[in-house]
This record gives structure tokens, C-alpha cells and sequence, in this order.
């Protein structure tokens, strides 16, 4: 009895969590394009005829002095950061994403060039060349919204169907179905996040998010229904493997 309660309520909180990351897939997806308009604003931004005095769509580059950096390695939930300083010695603070590749290598009295764009620093030129996007950088988001998109609702959808399968369809068969079904879910979403990463790291263009992760869905997908048909014909044993 206890243990049929425990299956119970581990399907319950399965079910409830596709649904939840069902909706934070549908919000990021929604949010696509709203960050290529944005992203494409960007891009086609005039250059200031000088340092703008309010927040303004043209693009300024304002020299700055490093007066210190925080990595926040270790630190959940905190950004790294780098507090900048005007020639007029008004003090900036500026977090990223990460903190490659041009926030690790600043030094306290660096100098560097900050791209400043509607009263916001989006982008940071270290002294050897290289930039990098800050927090508020537009560049990159449509991906990341993508990416987020289809790892959270391929994930969703599978652990509501595993999780609500075993609920309205009794039996140890059903059971294993809905463990494989949830499982490939895991591994839809993985997928997507590391198909994400790679595209982040090597500044690949936004389509190559679907175009990489498709097939590898494609793959999952077509093992979650050869494990699924093999767990209602009872061929999987209780060791039998519940996911490729």
C-alpha cells in the first residue's frame, strides 16, 4: 500500500512539474521575438554624434577605468561584475553573463571601452581587443529564449504524459511506459541545453539551435516509443534499462 501510494504521488509531482515547466517553455518562447526586434535595433543603430546626455537609441563608446572586479565564483545566484569608473570619476557598475572571455583578465586600473546604448552598457572591449556582452548586452538572447523554450516544454510535455499515464492507466506495464516516457524527457531537455551551450560557445547563429537539436530530438523520440511498445508488451524486466 505504501509503496502504491509512493508511485501515486511521484507521479503527481511529476505531472505537476511538465506543467509548470510547460508554461516557463511557452513564456521564453513567447519572449523570441521580442528579443530579435530588439537584438536587430541593435545592430542597425546609428553611431552618437557625441556622449549623449540621456538614454538614447544611437551607440557611444565611452572609455572607462577599472577600479575593481567581483567574479562571484562560488556565489549562487550572483553575477559577476566589474564597477567601472568615468573620466569624470563618476563610478558604473556593470554585471555579465559569464565571465569570460574579457571580465577574468581585467585589473584594478585597466582601461577599456564600454558601448553604451539606451543609458546601458551592453558591451566591454578589454585592452586586449577582445568584447564581450554584458548582462544587458541584446545580442544572444533570441538563442537563449530558444534554447530555454524547447528544453522546458519537450521536457514538460513528457513528464506530464509519464506522470499522468500511471495515473489513469493501472498496472505495472503502464507503470514502466510512463518512467520511459519521462526519462526520454530528461534527456529532450538535456539535449536542448547542451545543444544551447554549444551554440553560445562557438557563436553559431540562432537557427543552429533547431537545426542541431531536431535530429537528436528525432533519435530520443524514436527510442521513447521502442521502450515504451517493449514496456506495454512486458518485454522490459524490473532491471531493464528505462531510457537509451
Amino acid at each position: 500500500m505504501d509503496s502504491s501510494r509512493g508511485r501515486v504521488a511521484r507521479c503527481v509531482l511529476w505531472a505537476l512539474l511538465g506543467l509548470v515547466t510547460i508554461g516557463v517553455g511557452v513564456a521564453s518562447a513567447l519572449q523570441v521575438r521580442g528579443a530579435l526586434d530588439r537584438e536587430r535595433e541593435y545592430r542597425a543603430a546609428p553611431a552618437c554624434a557625441s556622449a549623449p546626455v540621456r538614454s538614447s537609441g544611437c551607440v557611444w563608446e565611452q572609455p572607462f577605468t577599472v577600479r575593481e572586479t567581483d567574479l562571484n565564483r562560488g556565489e549562487r545566484g550572483a553575477s559577476p561584475e566589474a564597477r567601472l569608473v568615468l573620466p569624470s570619476g563618476k563610478p558604473w557598475r556593470v554585471t555579465f553573463p559569464r565571465t569570460e572571455p574579457v571580465l577574468a583578465g581585467l585589473e584594478p586600473g585597466d582601461r577599456v571601452t564600454g558601448v553604451i546604448w539606451h543609458g546601458r552598457v551592453v558591451e566591454v572591449q578589454g585592452p586586449g581587443g577582445r568584447w564581450q556582452q554584458t548582462s544587458d548586452g541584446p545580442v544572444g538572447w533570441p538563442a537563449d529564449r530558444l534554447g530555454g523554450a524547447l528544453a522546458c516544454v519537450s521536457f514538460g510535455l513528457a513528464g506530464l504524459v509519464g506522470g499522468v499515464w500511471p495515473l489513469v492507466a493501472r498496472g505495472e506495464r503502464h507503470a514502466k511506459a510512463g518512467r520511459v516516457v519521462r526519462w526520454h524527457g530528461v534527456g529532450l531537455g538535456a539535449a536542448a541545453l547542451l545543444t544551447l551551450w554549444a551554440q553560445t560557445a562557438n557563436d553559431w547563429p540562432m537557427w543552429a539551435v533547431p537545426a542541431i537539436w531536431g535530429p537528436l530530438a528525432l533519435l530520443l523520440l524514436a527510442s521513447m516509443t521502442a521502450f515504451t511498445i517493449a514496456a506495454l508488451r512486458g518485454e522490459l524486466g524490473d532491471e531493464a534499462p528505462v531510457a537509451a
